[in-house]
């Protein structure tokens, strides 16, 4: 189904400029995809805000942009530009050659504004304020910072706010910064200027229009064509792992002092590497082995292949810590189109960068969330109109006598297969917007300052608390932030009660990293020979004469420069993946209860292989001789596992209340192990007391500050709103209760 159109020649076309039509006709486009036909006409009237919500691939970029320009078109006017706000440099890139076809016949130019831009085609852009600019949030927050006595008139002439991936940023400091910039330019401007958010993942519409336009009576309108065409190819393959010894590796230095080094490989990612080469080659896929040291492991195990059967290799790598050469290496191949190509890489081909046709997904152990899950489907077989493909690598741990109960329930496996049957329903984790966001708002209060050269508390408070942006920010915490501040000679106050930034303040607005609303950790550049390879964590130093594996192939340091921050290598025949930041997530409650529905099942499942079967098969023989679909509570050797079948936030939050209470407790995914020797009567009074006490403040947790400055400007909150901010971010309180009344009724 493309849609309900049976041609271009539709009311919704007629609606749009006759250049535009024109445009399409020249394309030889017979049909407007359904998400077009529906977005035309809230869009061109721009008095409401519009949610866009379609496949990858389907067609949103069109959708918004033939009505928002047609009306931009209409309007008559010298000047006027849309305004997109987009997450990655790469997909600026992208829009801004996308966009830039469709506008040279309209006119209008396109610019993508970011750090490899001049600064002569910047300020003729800002000159002339008109045609489509594309940006991340953190240019628009320098454009503020830097240029605050113009952004009246750069927003009085925006004419309509795109906001590209609009999943993306729901839940994290920088969607808390976009709701800030957009409130901000509105303000600028005078006037309310329309939004249209566009995403190929959400769940809850709902609360995605509550992030698009806070407040009550938002007025947002969803156009919602996400199963537009959808078809899948399933397959589920699984894995009993195992360790064997690999060919000696050499170093082709013959002064290095190291030995010859045995490596140990795992069985199942050797078995699941030639999968790989021998069912993949030939055409062109995407592969996600879940963090960047396993995208360097298998990329090597391929390129190694390739190269001792003498063929060309196809198998490239593509993650957040390679060079953007590198990163654009891998994309070209992608989109070539004369030679096939594989990407080995994590979340940074989830969003929509042109890569041409990719025929299908890999997905090598459980993925981070059925959202990410279903981006990363939605690359798959759309240009061509095939059915998208997933395949998903499963890979347990082989059983012995003393397997941890989560090995036994094959809890990997039975977790994919559970986020597969949530993403065909379909459903996707809804954002939760619960954070309070302290840490970002100190960053838009210092910003709010700085673009307007002072701002009292009152217009703080509008700006940023009233409008909805932070609006689960009480007045004593505002107070408190505003104080905390001043302490630090980061804010000061004059006579009056204008706020200015102090002398701490004006050095923190003035360095290259303010305008981001999270914290980066400072990193080595890896360079072989006059070639910048890419970037590794300060944190995860690396030594003289160690092997690594980078980019696919195996290099050894030769030195450190610890004062420039420059890793230098050579190739070398040994190495392993370097240890990256880990950005793991929580699971889901709906996912996890998804799960206990699988094991208590007795159907077979027709996409899992053989040995995925089999697997399936150990993990419900489990469930059911130890009758976990009646009991909650399990004694598994020394420990005491009590099964929720919740996600993580109401895992670790009961798992610490627990554990304040002296009851050594952690999150275990499907249950909590409490490892101290307890009786069940004191662990029903514990649970219990929880469950029957008012909900706890933050400061009554025992949570330090320590623990809870985890976000970029915590360092500058006082204590207490520190953790509030922490809590108010990661942990459910109620929910906990709730567990505890529930597990402590099931174990009676």
């Amino acid at each position: 189904m493309t849609s309900s159109a049976s041609n271009s020649e539709t009311a919704s076309f007629h609606l749009l400029d006759p250049r535009i039509q024109h445009w399409i006709w020249q394309r030889g486009w017979t049909s407007l995809r359904a998400v077009q036909e529906l977005a035309v006409p809230p869009l061109l009237k721009g008095e409401q805000d519009v949610i866009l919500a379609a496949a990858t691939s389907a067609g949103k970029t069109e959708a918004a942009f033939f009505p928002i320009l047609t009306r931009l078109l209409n309007s008559g006017e010298a000047s006027g530009f849309v305004l997109s706000i987009s997450p990655l440099k790469a997909l600026i890139n992208d829009q801004a050659d996308r966009l830039t076809d469709l506008c040279e016949s309209l006119d209008l130019p396109v610019l993508g504004w970011h750090g490899d831009v001049s600064q002569t085609r910047k300020q003729k852009f800002l000159k002339s304020l008109r045609g489509v600019l594309i940006i991340t949030p953190e240019s628009l927050e320098s454009l503020f910072v830097n240029k605050g006595t113009m952004m009246p008139a750069f927003a009085g002439a925006i004419a309509h706010i795109v906001v590209d991936e609009l999943h993306s940023f729901l839940e994290a400091e920088r969607g808390k910064q976009v709701q800030s910039l957009m409130y901000r330019l509105e303000r600028a401007a005078g006037r309310r200027i329309p939004r249209a958010g566009l995403s190929a993942t959400l769940g809850d519409k709902t609360l995605a229009a509550t992030f698009l336009r806070p407040g009550p009576n938002n007025n947002v309108f969803t156009v919602d064509a996400g199963s537009e065409g959808y078809e899948m190819k399933l397959a589920v393959k699984g894995y009993v792992d195992g360790q064997v010894a690999e060919e000696e590796s050499w170093s082709d230095d013959p002064a290095a002092a190291a030995p010859p080094e045995k490596q140990m490989a795992s069985t199942a990612e050797l078995a699941i590497a030639d999968y790989l080469y021998t069912h993949l080659r030939g055409s062109n896929h995407l592969i996600f082995p879940n963090s960047r040291a396993k995208v360097e492991k298998y990329a090597d195990r391929l390129r190694q292949r390739s190269e001792r059967e003498g063929v060309r290799n196809e198998f490239w790598t593509h993650h957040g810590s390679l060079s953007r050469e590198l990163r654009e290496e891998s994309e070209t191949a992608l989109k070539g189109g004369t030679a096939s190509a594989s990407a080995l890489c994590t979340t940074t081909l989830e969003l929509g960068i042109d890569i041409g046709n990719i025929k299908s997904v890999a997905q090598i152990g459980p993925p981070p969330s059925v959202a990410s899950l279903r981006q990363r489907l939605g690359r798959s077989g759309r240009r061509a109109r095939e059915p998208a493909i997933l395949r998903c690598f499963c890979i347990e741990k082989p059983l012995t006598p003393d397997s941890p109960l989560s090995d036994r329930i094959r809890e990997g496996l039975v977790q994919t297969v559970a986020m597969v049957r949530l993403l065909m329903r379909p459903w996707v984790e809804p954002p939760r917007l619960t954070a309070i966001h302290a840490s970002t708002f100190v960053q838009q209060a210092l910003s709010v300052i700085a673009e307007r050269g002072g701002a009292t508390a009152a217009e703080l408070w509008t700006v940023l608390v009233q409008s909805g942006t932070f609006d689960r920010m009480s007045r004593e915490m505002f107070t408190d932030i505003l104080r905390g501040l001043g302490a630090r000679d980061i804010l000061q106050q004059e006579n009056t009660g204008l706020l200015l930034a102090g002398t701490v303040g004006e050095k923190l607005i003035n360095h290259y990293d303010f305008y981001s609303a999270f914290s980066s950790p400072d990193e080595f550049r890896l360079v072989a020979g006059d070639r910048v390879l890419g970037s590794l964590p300060v944190t995860r130093p690396l030594t003289v004469g160690q092997r690594m594996i980078f980019g696919g192939r195996r290099w050894r340091v030769r030195e450190v420069d610890t004062e420039h921050k420059v890793i230098y290598v050579s190739a070398d025949r040994g190495g392993a993946p370097p240890s990256f930041e880990s950005n793991g997530g929580g699971v889901h409650d709906v996912i996890r209860q998804e799960m206990r529905v699988v094991l208590g099942e007795t159907g077979e499942l027709s996409y899992l292989d053989a040995p995925a079967k089999e697997l399936l098969y150990e993990a419900r023989r489990t469930y059911r001789d130890l009758r976990l679909s009646e009991r909650q509570s399990f004694r598994d050797g020394k420990n005491t596992l009590l099964f929720t079948w919740m996600g993580d936030a109401v895992n670790s939050t009961l798992a610490f209340m627990l554990s304040q209470r002296r009851l050594e407790c952690t999150n275990e995914g499907v249950a909590l192990a409490i490892s101290t020797d307890v009786d069940q009567g004191r662990l029903i009074a514990e649970l219990n007391s929880i469950a029957e006490e008012a909900v706890p403040a933050a400061g009554d947790l025992g949570i330090s500050p320590e623990m809870a400055a985890v976000e970029k400007w915590d360092w500058a909150l006082s204590k207490s709103t520190c953790v509030e901010s922490y809590v108010s971010a990661r942990l459910d309180l109620a929910g906990a209760r709730v567990l505890a009344a529930q597990l402590a009724e099931s174990i009676r």
